[in-house]
C-alpha cells in the first residue's frame, strides 16, 4: 500500500526537530532509518501529517569516548558501529551484535537510535543496552535528561519517552579491562526477530567470576535485565551448578507469546540455550 499524504520536514539542530514535534504534537513523528515507521505508513497502521526527518542533524552522528564512556549518536548507522574502530576497541559485543540485525541493506540505514526508542522487545539493541548499563540521553521541551536502558521500557511500543521528547545519544561506560563478552541469537532466518537471543558480559579474577550481566531479546513484553541469572554467577568458578542457577533464573522471567517463531514453553527454553551458550563464549573471551 502507499502511506497517506504527510508534510515532510527537514531540521538541521536538535532544537528544531524538538520544536517541530511540539508545534505539531500528536500529529507528527520522527523518522531516521524509517524501517518501524515506514512499513506501518504502508499499512495504514500509522498516519502521520508531518514526518521530521532527524538525518541532517550532524550532532546526533557520529561516535566518540567521553570521560569513561562511548558516546553513540542517535541517528548513527548499524553499518557504522560495524567498521567503528572505537567501537572493535571498547565494544565488541556492540559490533558483534549488530552484524546479527537484518541484512547489509537494512544495517547500512538502520540507526542505533530507531532501534532502541521505539519499544519494539523484539529489536536486539535493547537488550544489550540493559546488560552494558547504557543511559540514554533525552532532549524535550523542558530541556535534557538521561533515563537508564534498564528504566526506559515499560511495555511493548511503551517507553519513558514523554511527549514531544527525542532520544538523542546513547551513553555507554567502558567495559574494564579483560572482560568477556557473547551476544548469542537463535532465529529462523536472516533479516528475522529473534526466537530468543542472550546478551553475557563477564569478568573473572583467576578461576572466579568477579562480575556478570545477562539481558534477554524477544522473551518478554520489554527486554529483559536478567539479575538473577547474573547474580548466580558472580562468585563462583562458572561450574556447572552455578551456569544451571543462571540459566533457571533467565527462564523464569520470560514471558514469551506463541507465535510462528514456536510455542512460549520452546522460546523459553531457547531463552535458556542462548544464555549457556552465551556464558561460555564470554567465559572464553575473558582474559
Amino acid at each position: 500500500m502507499i502511506p497517506g499524504s504527510f508534510d515532510y520536514h527537514c531540521p538541521t539542530t536538535v532544537d528544531e526537530a524538538v520544536a517541530l514535534l511540539g508545534e505539531y504534537g500528536e500529529e507528527a513523528r520522527a523518522i531516521a532509518g524509517g524501517h518501524s515507521l515506514i512499513p506501518m505508513m504502508k499499512l495504514r497502521l500509522a498516519a502521520p501529517e508531518h514526518l521530521i526527518d532527524l538525518r541532517r542533524i550532524d550532532s546526533m552522528r557520529g561516535i566518540s569516548r567521553d570521560a569513561g564512556s562511548i558516546v553513540i549518536g542517535a541517528t548513527t548507522t548499524q553499518a557504522e558501529i560495524i567498521v567503528s574502530p572505537v567501537i572493535a576497541a571498547d565494544l565488541p559485543i556492540l559490533s558483534e551484535t549488530a552484524t546479527l540485525i537484518a541484512d547489509p541493506q537494512v544495517r547500512a540505514v538502520g540507526t542505533i537510535g530507531g532501534n532502541v526508542a521505539n519499544g519494539d522487545p523484539g529489536n536486539d539493541m535493547p537488550a544489550l543496552m540493559q546488560c552494558l548499563g547504557a543511559d540514554y540521553v533525552l532532549k524535550g521541551p523542558g530541556g535534557e535528561r538521561t533515563v537508564a536502558a534498564r528504566d526506559f521500557y515499560e511495555g511493548t511500543y511503551f517507553t519513558a519517552l514523554e511527549e514531544g521528547e527525542l532520544l538523542t545519544a546513547i551513553r555507554i561506560p567502558q567495559p574494564p579491562a579483560g572482560i568477556g563478552w557473547a551476544y548469542e541469537k537463535l532465529k529462523r532466518k536472516v533479516g528475522d526477530y529473534a526466537t530468543a537471543a542472550a546478551a553475557v558480559l563477564l569478568k573473572m579474577d583467576g578461576d572466579t567470576c568477579s562480575f556478570a550481566s545477562v539481558a534477554l531479546t524477544n522473551v518478554g513484553d520489554t527486554p529483559l535485565f536478567a539479575a538473577e541469572a547474573a547474580e548466580a554467577l558472580v562468585g563462583s568458578k562458572l561450574d556447572a551448578a552455578a551456569i544451571n542457577a543462571a540459566v533457571a533464573a533467565a527462564e523464569a522471567i520470560t514471558n514469551p507469546a506463541s507465535d510462528g517463531r514456536g510455542p512460549a514453553e520452546y522460546r523459553t527454553k531457547m531463552a535458556g540455550v542462548m544464555v549457556r551458550r552465551a556464558i561460555a563464549r564470554a567465559r572464553n573471551r575473558a582474559a
